[in-house]
């Protein structure tokens, strides 16, 4: 049954769909997503797409995972960044939450993951270079309590950056969400440098879909969503992208303000 949204509207060409829990909004931009996967594998076959790791993607990627007639043989999965320095096979790192949520269960045709213990420097070139063969379909995505997108924290973000991969240091509240989100005991166990996806690799993809529940994003949303565009709250960069929708619950956003 398809999922219809409390409320959708539109800031620049940001859509904004609003849905009444994170349950339901994960499964209804998860339904849109596999909409649009099976579109674009029937008119081009083999699609590249980027997946966001984090709690706030769970219900979006269990959707994914229980879809019907997606070919994931065709796809080729990148994620949007990793801790620098995490020993091999830590519960924390990116790599292993997608594998453990996402890749291992649906096995995508190729599948490549960022390696945070390697030497950043020649990792963050390695993944650039695979990133820039073909262009990005599809990027699955959330917005940090910060604004962040990956971790593009505004202190090192840039819409214009040169780059498609980097080394970046994290900024407190980066680190303290980390902690939020029970991914780590204390801000000490935070790694505090990552490498990243930079904004334009990220708005380098055909279509966006970005996934932003609860009460701790709240702010995070209404920064998004209202005042210029600008690095003080990266994920403005959203609105912007020809096709990018953001969906939200009631607890993350502020709906009566905009409609």
């Amino acid at each position: 049954m398809t999922q219809q949204p409390w409320k959708s509207f539109k800031v620049q060409n940001l859509q904004v769909e609003v849905y009444p829990d994170r349950q339901t909004m994960g499964s209804a931009a998860a339904e849109q997503a596999i909409a649009r996967i099976k579109q674009m594998q029937r008119d081009k076959g083999e699609l590249r797409m980027i997946f966001a790791a984090a709690p706030s993607q769970n219900e979006f990627l269990a959707s994914l995972v229980a879809a019907e007639g997606i070919d994931w043989s065709k796809i080729t999965a990148f994620h949007m960044d990793e801790y620098i320095g995490l020993p091999e096979g830590a519960p924390q790192s990116f790599s292993r939450f997608l594998c453990t949520k996402l890749f291992d269960l649906v096995r995508p045709g190729t599948v490549h993951l960022i390696d945070g213990t390697k030497p950043a420097q020649e990792e963050c070139k390695r993944y650039a270079a695979l990133l820039a063969e073909k262009p990005i379909d599809i990027v699955c995505l959330g917005i940090g309590e910060n604004g962040h997108i990956a971790f593009n924290d505004p202190p090192v973000a840039d819409f214009s950056d040169p780059y498609l991969v980097k080394i970046v240091e994290l900024d407190q509240a980066c680190r303290q969400q980390q902690v939020n989100d029970g991914c780590f005991p204390g801000l000490d166990d935070v790694p505090t440098h990552a490498i990243t996806l930079t904004i334009p690799a990220l708005v380098s993809g055909s279509h966006l879909f970005c996934m932003v529940p609860g009460p701790t994003k709240r702010q995070a949303v209404t920064e998004t969503l209202s005042g210029p565009a600008g690095t003080h709250c990266p994920a403005t960069v959203l609105r912007t992208h020809s096709d990018c929708t953001l969906y939200v619950d009631q607890d993350s956003c502020d709906y009566e303000r905009w409609t």
